[in-house]
């Protein structure tokens, strides 16, 4: 996948960049590599530097509008997801996670808050572990809806955990 300047773009779990620039790096072997320079959106001061063919960090452009739309409108279809051993749903949180797509960060932060309404039921208090994850996931998905309905991070959050509820 090709990105192009000004593309927005999903880095990991940098979260939403801009593509700036696409240089020519030359190294000391003669070997010449293409780079993309990112710009991370909600963090000013860092500037990242990933080769076009990097395999290491998932990169993908931002989906649309209408991507967006039919998966919040999809919510109420998507599984909760549960593993009661806590070193394997953490393993699986994590892959879902790291995979940076929006419908698998939906189903993290769904299947979350679902566990966190039980805990609170049975007068009990949800993992450090799974409270951390649903706040990466959040951040994530917060930031890369902001920036399609060109909102700041804090309105397009409430708007997601108002669907996700």
């Amino acid at each position: 996948m090709m990105f192009n300047v000004d593309d927005y773009i999903m880095y990991g779990k940098t979260g939403v960049c801009k593509v700036v620039d696409i240089t020519n790096e030359k190294f000391i072997n003669g070997e010449k590599r293409k780079y993309y320079i990112l710009s991370p959106i909600y963090n000013n001061d860092t500037v990242i530097k990933i080769p076009l063919d990097n395999d290491k960090v998932p990169m993908r452009k931002v989906i649309s509008k209408g991507d967006m739309t039919a998966l919040i409108n999809d919510i109420p279809n998507m599984e909760i997801l549960w593993i009661d051993d806590e070193k394997k749903r953490i393993a699986q949180f994590e892959t879902m996670l790291k995979s940076g797509q929006c419908e698998e960060l939906i189903k993290l932060i769904k299947s979350i808050k679902f566990s966190k309404k039980y805990a609170r039921s049975i007068g009990k208090k949800l993992e450090k572990t799974d409270r951390d994850i649903m706040k990466e996931a959040e951040r994530l998905l917060t930031e890369e809806f902001a920036i399609i309905l060109n909102v700041y991070p804090n309105e397009a959050s409430s708007y997601i955990l108002s669907q996700i509820d």
